[in-house]
Parts: structure tokens; C-alpha cells; sequence
């Protein structure tokens, strides 16, 4: 059974609170932005929301993530820059590959079926989360905690 999302709950459904059917989508921007602001990976909170909660279709969902990216990029990066902290042979070599690397996959993305991006991005996710479990168990073994 596909999971129905928040709007499968009787009391949430939109034609239920018509007049605040915006209410989930901006606390859940809020929210992910918050969380990005602090480093932690606001992006894909924001895709599993958009996805499992607000029913948005997977492709939209990482379109919108995008934009949601964009100004967050653009603060950070300036705020490096202002600071110094930018070292710019580095950003030389590495931002042509970033660009070529990234059309390719935005290309790959459309061109594959969504149902087939899926497993592999929620494999990612868990893989993420144990690597960063395993690291922290380790530095917490080596510091004695």
C-alpha cells in the first residue's frame, strides 16, 4: 500500500481546512531552513517532507529543493568570501567539474524513472547515516566517553 501522506488523516485533509492548506508547507520550509542554517542537511529533510508528507511527486520535490538551495549557496558564499575563507585555486579546479557533474546528473534525474531513484537515494541516506554513526562511536571510543 503507497503511504497516503499527512493528507490521508480525515482532519488534515485540504478540503477539510481549506483556508490553511499553506499552514504544513511553510512551517516545513521554516523548519528545513532552520535546520540547514545549522549545517545539518536541511536539503534532504526537505525532500522527505515534500515527498512523504505533502505528496509532492519526487521530480518536483527535488526541483524545489534546488531553489530552496540557492540562497542558502548564495549566503554561505558570501559570507566565506567577507570572511576570507575561500581558497581560490581549489575553487578553480573543482567548480568545472561541480558544474559538469551536476548537469549530468540533473540530466540523469529526468531521463530515469522515478521509482528507479528512489531505492538507491534511500540506500544513500541509510548508508549517511550509519557512516556518521560509525564515526561518531569511533571518536567516542577513542576519547574514553
Amino acid at each position: 500500500m503507497a503511504a497516503a501522506g499527512l493528507w490521508a488523516v480525515p482532519a488534515l485533509r485540504r478540503r477539510a481546512l481549506p483556508s490553511v492548506k499553506w499552514v504544513l508547507p511553510v512551517l516545513c520550509g521554516a523548519f528545513t531552513g532552520m535546520v540547514s542554517s545549522w549545517g545539518i542537511g536541511g536539503g534532504t529533510l526537505l525532500l522527505l517532507l515534500m515527498t512523504l508528507f505533502l505528496d509532492v511527486p519526487q521530480q518536483t520535490a527535488q526541483g524545489i529543493n534546488l531553489l530552496f538551495f540557492l540562497p542558502t549557496a548564495a549566503a554561505a558564499l558570501y559570507s566565506h568570501w567577507k570572511n576570507d575563507f575561500l581558497d581560490k585555486p581549489t575553487i578553480r579546479a573543482a567548480a568545472p567539474w561541480g558544474v559538469a557533474a551536476a548537469l549530468a546528473c540533473a540530466w540523469i534525474a529526468t531521463a530515469v524513472e522515478v521509482e528507479l531513484l528512489r531505492k538507491p537515494f534511500g540506500l544513500f541516506l541509510l548508508y549517511v547515516g550509519a557512516n556518521m554513526l560509525w564515526k561518531s562511536f569511533q571518536k567516542d571510543k577513542k576519547d574514553g566517553t
